[in-house]
């Protein structure tokens, strides 16, 4: 073999092996799209910060995509007595309002952070009280 039919073979090597990565690397794309979302909450409610301040808490689903969905939505609202200047805060439950919506799909673009509620938390004892009703 002369030194110019070597580095032909050569060069047709590196590009099966390109071809090949590139293979692979489209394979762990398309499995890691079709599987699904692999973040576990480990409990029921977490709490979504949003990028304008708004925080809900609910079920979160299908984190890892670019809509994710939030089912049983709570949210916060304070008022505060004009004349003792007192804040209350209390939680409300999304579905009252005029067209009753049953879930929130956010922008992922739109979400700060995404933390857990804890099972002993004031927030998840108010939503407990509220399902007894």
């Amino acid at each position: 073999m002369r030194n110019d039919e070597r580095g032909i073979g050569l060069v047709h090597v590196i590009w099966i092996l390109v071809g090949l990565l590139a293979l692979v690397a489209l394979g762990l794309h398309i499995y890691h799209s079709v599987r699904g979302s692999s973040v576990r909450f480990s409990t029921p409610y977490q709490a979504v910060l949003l990028t304008n301040g708004s925080v809900y808490f609910g079920h979160l689903q299908d984190y890892e995509k670019p809509h994710p969905v939030l089912t049983d939505v709570y949210y916060v609202v304070s008022q505060t007595n004009p004349e003792t200047k007192q804040v209350t805060n209390a939680l409300i439950k999304r579905g009252k309002e005029l067209h009753e919506p049953d879930r929130m799909y956010l922008n992922a673009n739109q979400i700060v952070f995404v933390e857990s509620v804890g099972e002993n938390s004031k927030v998840a004892h108010l939503i407990a009280e509220q399902e007894k009703r």
